[in-house]
């Protein structure tokens, strides 16, 4: 029979979907059935089912091969039968879906490609000048049988409508299908899903249920039936408590989710299933899995039917079930059919070697093992387990209607006792299904119904096991319908018992939904609609912020007042005496620290960010690298006064700021490569659903990680202070360094745990920063520079450059090394004159007078006045340090020294002689054993 479409399509057409069709592989082999006839019908069921990632997996579908056998099993009688078509053979080009809409559709184009083969090929020439042939030759269809699943049919049925090919399904139940404007020339030997879905009502019904769980398929069947189910539902008061979806690529965990789903609905313990057979397997699979307290009470369309295969393995939560199906009789000689095909017999059917095989888990390769190889007397009876598949009958009646629609076509068209005649091949497919197809009736010789006729209530259900007469889902009869406000979702007036207020955050989509407003919004009180709530930042009107700031306003005011002390006593011994380059280093460190509580406060932005990363860390680094440098200065001082007289190198004032710069570069240059790996930015921070907090975009271990550098040098500055702790009683700065380090330590280790204990109040977390970088930046002030302070501003007498010595008498063992003096020039003497052993110095007070200017005198190791020595009376120091009284020294004085000769020098007692007096040289072997002149 040739479609009408071919003599319909204008040629303009004919040509591009030629070209696509050639394009498209044909179905042969291992992916059709194909028998030789007069006529031929196709075919299209599941054999296989649906792969993952792929469109067929290598698991073959039971329901699909028994469809396949009944097809060929209905043709078979047909055929052996001379009362019907006695001159007419029928053929099959029966093809595998593998359960996938796209592949049944690609498919299909098979059954398209057929026609093209008797086009007229006048226009077209090879290049030997003969008649172009398809590499495969196909026959044409008279009309095709299936798809079984209704979004197949559905899919394929639109391809055939623009072709005119007739479609007859024996499974396909969506109600979509009824629409006959949208699918022409399809029909079906089974009811629309409304049927089931007002069977799966009644049944709800019958149990006195009123508040039910559903779960469909994606996809025309799932749809179209739970969509009837639905209305009818609400016509009759039952209420959906919770309405799932499977999605078609479902995962385990997707079912998991549905399960979990249905559990927030306690009380909805009745679930409706209008899904496929793989569908309500992954749902009882994550049932199982879940482990479920309280059972679910399954009720589930055909989709799941009588299948037995599908609870294998999880009875336990099937247990109970009830499954609807169509009313179908068992065909016994298809049962006898079937019990008499083995591997063998049948080797038409591709796919059979594979179903036998997998049915009864043998294997018919010939080195199986013994006790894995197939006995050859198996057969699909009974009693070996195989059960007919329920649309068997289905499958025969379209066969059967398709070859009464043919006869009758036949008699019209080729008369009486003739075989298939040319205007038969030629007749139009969609008039066939018009004329015959529709107006066909035969009786059944298995008492199938008429074509065409659905008697209501031909439904049957199958209960695997009844549940308790005292099961009972419904309404308490006890619960009072009240008015609810605005804000409740209703699910139906019967269901008021369930409603629930919508939750803080949602507003009112409509009379029955509650939708979350969304992170950062909150609705009004009306619940109509949502608002965006306030952005929250640490400000400085906060009540948390006003003692950070307030201690770091007096910490400026005290800073820029010590800075400007230092500036106006700039030349005073107690300010050069504390090493002034550094002073001004540590003070603008501390400075900073102070400054960084105004940036920590200020709303947060890509700017102020970096502003923040930068300043936290470099004020700190500007303190403890001053510190670092100036107890590491102390140290080596001393340390070599005690090993030998040379001059310890790195404590000129260059050295000491070039060494504070490198310092401080390396915290530049860590916090450089942490804004670009870790760029600035801002971010959003929801602590709860109403709250917005607009932070810094950076983590809090990410902050603390940054301070690492400055901890070490903390660390360090208080071993060196703890080493230099025995240095003489006078030189006190050590001391007052050591007291600074340990106080820090001590914030510090206070300070990082409460920062990250309150990590659920940024406003405490700020402020804990504030005030641990304030109260570091206090306490080296006050411990540094109060002492300085008290006495520039209280006792200025004492900021002076004395010499008074302490009354103490040093001694020393008498040493080659300690004679000759380091001034090569003048201690000696005359050329080649032996050194005098140098004596005891005793301790005398006898301080170098302000009042002598000029004066500039060397004294000897003996005491006697040299060569080039001024008139006066002769002048010895002692080598012990300053009387009592008198300004502390730091080593930071001796930086100010007049280089002598690359002379050694350290100081003892006060300050460098002021107004011009040049510091005398004294043997220093007493604090440096190696030295040999010593300058004080």
């Amino acid at each position: 029979m040739q479609p009408g479409w071919l003599r319909t399509v204008p040629s303009p057409l004919v040509l591009p979907l030629l070209l696509v069709l050639l394009l498209v592989p044909p179905a042969l082999g291992q992916h059709s059935v194909l028998l030789d006839g007069d006529l031929v019908l196709g075919g299209l069921f599941p054999v296989h089912e649906k792969g993952d990632g792929t469109p067929c997996s290598a698991k073959l579908y039971n329901r699909g091969l028994q469809r396949l056998e009944a097809m060929l099993f209905a043709v078979d009688r047909i055929n052996s039968d001379r009362r019907l078509l006695p001159h007419t053979t029928i053929g099959v080009n029966i093809l595998d879906t593998c359960s996938t809409d796209t592949y049944a559709l690609n498919q299909s184009l098979a059954f398209i490609k057929a026609p093209l083969d008797v086009m007229d090929t006048v226009a077209f020439e090879c290049a030997d000048r003969s008649t172009p042939r398809p590499k495969y030759r196909f026959k044409s269809v008279s009309g095709v049988v299936g798809g079984s699943y209704s979004t197949i049919s559905i899919n394929v049925a639109n391809l055939f409508r623009l072709f005119r090919i007739p479609q007859i399904s024996p499974a396909s139940t969506a109600q979509a299908l009824s629409d006959k404007t949208r699918y022409e020339f399809f029909a079906r030997t089974v009811p629309p899903d409304t049927f089931q879905a007002t069977a799966l009502v009644d049944m709800v019904q019958l149990f006195n249920w009123s508040y039910v769980s559903t779960i469909a398929s994606d996809g025309y069947y799932g749809h179209s039936g739970m969509d009837a189910f639905h209305r009818q539902a609400a016509e009759r008061n039952i209420c959906i408590a919770v309405a799932e979806k499977v999605p078609r690529d479902a995962t385990a965990k997707t079912f998991e989710n549905i399960i979990m789903n249905l559990q927030k609905k306690p009380m909805a313990r009745g679930v409706i299933l209008f899904v496929r057979a793989e569908d309500a397997r992954g749902v009882l699979e994550a049932a199982k899995r879940l482990r479920l307290r309280e059972p679910f009470h399954w009720i589930a369309s055909d989709g799941w039917g009588k299948q037995e295969s599908l609870v294998q393995g999880v009875e336990e939560v099937a247990d109970g079930a009830i499954t609807v199906e169509l009313t179908s009789r068992r065909v016994a000689a298809f049962d006898r059919y079937m019990a008499e095909l083995t591997p063998d017999t049948n080797r038409r059917n591709p796919w059979f070697r594979d179903y036998w095989q997998a049915f009864f888990g043998c294997s018919l390769a010939p080195d199986a093992a013994e006790d894995t190889a197939c006995d050859p007397a198996l057969r699909l009876r009974p009693e070996t387990g195989f059960v007919q598949e329920s649309k068997v009958q289905f499958v025969i009646d379209a066969v059967y209607a398709f070859a009464h629609a043919l006869e009758a076509l036949q008699l019209n068209v080729c008369g009486v006792n003739l075989a298939v005649c040319q205007e038969m091949r030629k007749y139009d497919g969609g008039d066939f299904y018009k004329k015959y197809i529709l107006n066909v009736s035969f009786t059944g010789k298995f008492k199938e119904n008429t074509i065409g006729v659905y008697q209501g209530g031909a439904l049957s259900c199958v209960l695997y096991m009844l549940f308790s007469n005292d099961l009972c889902l419904s309404v308490p009869e006890d619960v009072t319908i009240v008015q609810y406000a605005n804000d409740t979702q209703l699910m139906g007036d019967t269901c008021c018992w369930m409603c629930d207020k919508c939750e803080p955050f949602e507003f009112m989509k409509d009379e029955h939904t509650c939708e979350d407003c969304g992170h950062g919004r909150w609705p009004y009180p009306d619940k109509l609609s949502c608002y965006d709530l306030e952005v929250q930042y640490m400000k400085w009107t906060s009540p948390l912020a006003i003692g950070p700031i307030v201690i770091a306003v007096i910490g400026i005011l005290l800073t820029l007042l010590v800075i400007a002390l230092f500036l106006r006593h700039d030349d005073t011994p107690i300010v050069k005496a504390s090493g002034r380059e550094l002073s001004y280093m540590l003070l603008a460190g501390i400075l900073i620290c102070y400054l960084n509580t105004f940036l920590l406060l200020t709303k947060p932005s890509p700017a102020a960010c970096a502003l923040q990363r930068v300043g936290v860390g470099l004020g700190f680094a500007f303190i403890y690298s001053a510190l670092f440098t100036k107890t590491n200065r102390i140290s080596r001082i001393f340390d070599s006064a005690s090993r030998s007289a040379k001059r310890p190198s790195f404590i000129s004032p260059k050295s000491q700021i070039v060494i504070t710069t490198l310092l401080i570069s390396v915290q530049l240059l860590a916090t450089a490569v942490w804004l670009l790996v870790e760029l600035p930015g801002v971010r959003y921070d929801y602590p709860d659903r109403g709250q917005v907090i607009l932070k810094c975009r950076i983590k809090d271990s990410s902050f603390l990680v940054s301070l690492v550098y400055n901890m070490v040098l903390i660390v360090v500055c208080t071993v060196y202070a703890v080493k230099a702790r025995k240095v003489p009683e006078n030189f006190n700065e050590t001391k007052f360094i050591a007291f600074t380090m340990y106080t820090t330590c001590i914030i510090w280790l206070a300070f990082v745990p409460i920062y990250f204990g309150t990590g659920n109040s940024f406003e405490v977390q700020i402020t804990t920063l504030c005030v641990a970088i304030s109260l570091s930046a206090s306490v080296a002030l006050i411990c540094l520079y109060a002492p300085k302070v008290y006495i520039i501003v209280f006792h200025p007498e004492k900021n002076v450059r004395k010499l008074t010595m302490n009354s103490a008498t040093y001694r020393r063992v008498p040493s080659s090394s300690a004679a000759p003096s380091l001034n090569h020039k003048r201690a000696s003497g005359a050329a080649g004159r032996a050194p005098p052993p140098a004596p005891a110095v005793h301790v005398v007070e006898n301080p170098l007078p302000a009042e002598e200017p000029a004066l500039r005198r060397r004294v000897s190791a003996t005491g006697r006045r040299g060569a080039a020595d001024s008139d006066g009376p002769p002048s010895y120091a002692s080598v012990v340090g300053p009387a009592r009284g008198a300004p502390d020294w730091t080593p930071e004085a001796a930086a100010d020294w007049p280089d002598e000769d690359d002379s050694t020098r350290a100081h003892c007692g006060d300050s460098p002689l002021s107004n011009g007096v040049e510091p005398a040289l004294l043997p220093a072997a007493d604090i440096y054993p190696d030295a040999k002149e010593l300058a004080i």
